[in-house]
Protein backbone atom coordinates (compact mmCIF):
# COMPACT_ATOMS: atom_id res chain seq x y z
CA UNK A 1 0.00 0.00 0.00
CA UNK A 2 1.37 3.75 -0.38
CA UNK A 3 0.84 6.66 1.71
CA UNK A 4 -2.30 8.02 -1.25
CA UNK A 5 -4.00 4.48 -1.32
CA UNK A 6 -4.32 4.52 2.59
CA UNK A 7 -5.14 8.31 2.98
CA UNK A 8 -7.69 7.51 0.01
CA UNK A 9 -9.42 4.64 1.51
CA UNK A 10 -9.34 5.90 4.93
CA UNK A 11 -11.45 8.80 3.11
CA UNK A 12 -13.76 6.77 1.62
CA UNK A 13 -14.06 4.34 4.44
CA UNK A 14 -14.93 7.25 6.87
CA UNK A 15 -17.86 8.51 4.85
CA UNK A 16 -19.03 4.70 4.10
CA UNK A 17 -18.67 4.95 0.35
CA UNK A 18 -18.34 1.95 -2.01
CA UNK A 19 -15.30 2.01 -3.89
CA UNK A 20 -18.02 1.10 -7.20
CA UNK A 21 -19.55 4.15 -6.24
CA UNK A 22 -16.63 6.76 -5.74
CA UNK A 23 -15.21 5.17 -9.47
CA UNK A 24 -18.44 5.86 -11.25
CA UNK A 25 -18.53 9.47 -9.57
CA UNK A 26 -14.76 9.80 -11.06
CA UNK A 27 -14.68 8.27 -14.33
CA UNK A 28 -12.37 5.69 -13.49
CA UNK A 29 -12.88 1.68 -13.21
CA UNK A 30 -13.40 -0.04 -9.54
CA UNK A 31 -10.39 -2.03 -10.86
CA UNK A 32 -8.09 1.36 -11.07
CA UNK A 33 -9.58 2.79 -8.15
CA UNK A 34 -8.91 -0.72 -6.15
CA UNK A 35 -4.89 -0.48 -7.75
CA UNK A 36 -4.66 3.15 -6.60
CA UNK A 37 -6.03 2.22 -3.13
CA UNK A 38 -3.35 -1.25 -2.40
CA UNK A 39 -0.44 0.60 -4.39
CA UNK A 40 -0.59 -1.57 -7.33
CA UNK A 41 -1.00 1.43 -9.74
CA UNK A 42 1.72 4.72 -9.51
CA UNK A 43 0.82 8.21 -8.47
CA UNK A 44 -2.47 9.49 -9.83
CA UNK A 45 -2.44 12.10 -12.13
CA UNK A 46 -2.52 15.60 -11.31
CA UNK A 47 -6.07 16.07 -12.93
CA UNK A 48 -7.32 12.58 -10.44
CA UNK A 49 -6.11 14.44 -7.49
CA UNK A 50 -7.92 17.68 -7.86
CA UNK A 51 -11.29 15.58 -8.70
CA UNK A 52 -10.86 13.44 -5.41
CA UNK A 53 -10.63 16.50 -3.69
CA UNK A 54 -13.70 17.77 -5.00
CA UNK A 55 -15.22 14.53 -4.41
CA UNK A 56 -14.23 14.88 -1.00
CA UNK A 57 -14.28 18.15 -0.42
CA UNK A 58 -10.88 18.47 0.67
CA UNK A 59 -9.15 22.32 0.41
CA UNK A 60 -6.25 24.16 1.75
CA UNK A 61 -4.32 21.39 3.96
CA UNK A 62 -6.32 18.49 3.69
CA UNK A 63 -6.03 19.02 -0.24
CA UNK A 64 -2.46 19.94 -0.36
CA UNK A 65 -1.81 17.01 1.93
CA UNK A 66 -3.08 14.60 -0.97
CA UNK A 67 -0.99 15.94 -3.35
CA UNK A 68 2.44 15.71 -1.15
CA UNK A 69 1.52 11.83 -0.70
CA UNK A 70 0.59 11.03 -4.16
CA UNK A 71 4.18 12.55 -4.60
CA UNK A 72 5.20 10.01 -2.12
CA UNK A 73 3.35 7.08 -3.56
CA UNK A 74 5.60 5.93 -6.68
CA UNK A 75 5.89 2.13 -5.96
CA UNK A 76 8.25 1.23 -8.22
CA UNK A 77 10.89 3.71 -7.17
CA UNK A 78 14.30 4.18 -8.72
CA UNK A 79 17.46 5.72 -6.97
CA UNK A 80 19.98 7.65 -9.63
CA UNK A 81 22.91 7.08 -7.53
CA UNK A 82 25.15 9.15 -10.38
CA UNK A 83 27.51 11.40 -8.44
CA UNK A 84 26.83 10.38 -5.17
CA UNK A 85 29.31 9.34 -2.57
CA UNK A 86 30.75 5.70 -2.62
CA UNK A 87 28.51 5.81 0.80
CA UNK A 88 25.53 6.90 -0.32
CA UNK A 89 26.02 4.56 -3.48
CA UNK A 90 26.42 1.76 -0.55
CA UNK A 91 23.41 2.79 1.03
CA UNK A 92 20.99 3.32 -1.67
CA UNK A 93 21.74 0.06 -2.37
CA UNK A 94 21.02 -1.88 0.92
CA UNK A 95 17.97 0.35 1.54
CA UNK A 96 16.93 -1.50 -1.51
CA UNK A 97 17.74 -4.82 -0.71
CA UNK A 98 16.81 -4.67 3.16
CA UNK A 99 13.76 -2.15 2.77
CA UNK A 100 11.31 -5.19 2.97
CA UNK A 101 12.62 -6.98 5.96
CA UNK A 102 12.86 -3.88 8.08
CA UNK A 103 9.81 -4.13 11.31
CA UNK A 104 7.79 -1.24 11.64
CA UNK A 105 10.17 0.58 14.05
CA UNK A 106 13.43 0.69 12.17
CA UNK A 107 11.44 2.02 9.57
CA UNK A 108 9.80 4.79 11.84
CA UNK A 109 13.10 5.63 13.35
CA UNK A 110 14.54 5.80 9.91
CA UNK A 111 11.90 8.06 8.58
CA UNK A 112 12.15 10.22 11.83
CA UNK A 113 15.77 11.17 11.07
CA UNK A 114 14.83 11.73 7.66
CA UNK A 115 12.17 14.23 8.65
CA UNK A 116 14.78 16.26 11.16
CA UNK A 117 17.56 16.48 7.79
CA UNK A 118 15.20 16.84 5.29
CA UNK A 119 11.52 17.22 5.86
CA UNK A 120 8.94 16.91 3.39
CA UNK A 121 7.77 20.04 1.89
CA UNK A 122 5.30 21.73 4.19
CA UNK A 123 2.09 22.79 1.68
CA UNK A 124 2.27 26.62 1.46
CA UNK A 125 -1.22 28.44 2.35
CA UNK A 126 -2.55 30.15 -0.70
CA UNK A 127 -4.62 33.67 -0.16
CA UNK A 128 -8.15 33.27 -1.52
CA UNK A 129 -8.36 35.55 -5.21
CA UNK A 130 -11.05 37.56 -3.49
CA UNK A 131 -8.61 38.27 -0.57
CA UNK A 132 -5.72 38.69 -3.19
CA UNK A 133 -7.94 41.37 -4.61
CA UNK A 134 -8.90 43.10 -1.75
CA UNK A 135 -5.41 43.82 -0.45
CA UNK A 136 -4.15 44.81 -3.92
CA UNK A 137 -6.56 47.40 -4.24
CA UNK A 138 -6.01 48.74 -0.82
CA UNK A 139 -2.64 48.30 -1.56
CA UNK A 140 -3.63 51.19 -4.38
CA UNK A 141 -5.21 53.07 -2.42
CA UNK A 142 -2.02 53.58 0.02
Amino acid sequence: MTPFGEKLRALRASRNILQRDMAQALAVSPAYLSALEHGRRGAPSAGLIHQICDYFGLIWDEADELRILAKLSRPRVKVNAAGLTAEQTALANRLAKSLRDLDAETVSAMVRILDEVAPVLKPVRRVPAKTRVRVAAANRGS
